[in-house]
């Protein structure tokens, strides 16, 4: 079991490769490490913009594939 005060596995981190797409909840992000900052950029349900951070996406959950 994962607490907040235990580090995170690096198996539950998303990766860290730039353009890499992972999928989350049903969408995919892909990594952008513009300017030096890295984010995963996708879109909510609405089609909006949805930035997340490694900690975000970790939260939520993650995959290489999309569900289904």
């Amino acid at each position: 079991m994962i607490t907040d005060t235990e580090p995170p596995s690096p198996a539950t981190l998303p990766p860290t490769a730039p353009c890499t797409v992972v999928w989350s909840q049903g969408h995919p992000y892909v990594l952008d490490i513009a300017s030096g900052v890295c984010r995963w950029i996708g879109a909510d349900d609405r089609g909006r913009p949805l930035f997340l951070t490694r900690e975000d996406l970790r939260r939520r959950g993650w995959s290489l594939r999309p569900a289904g």
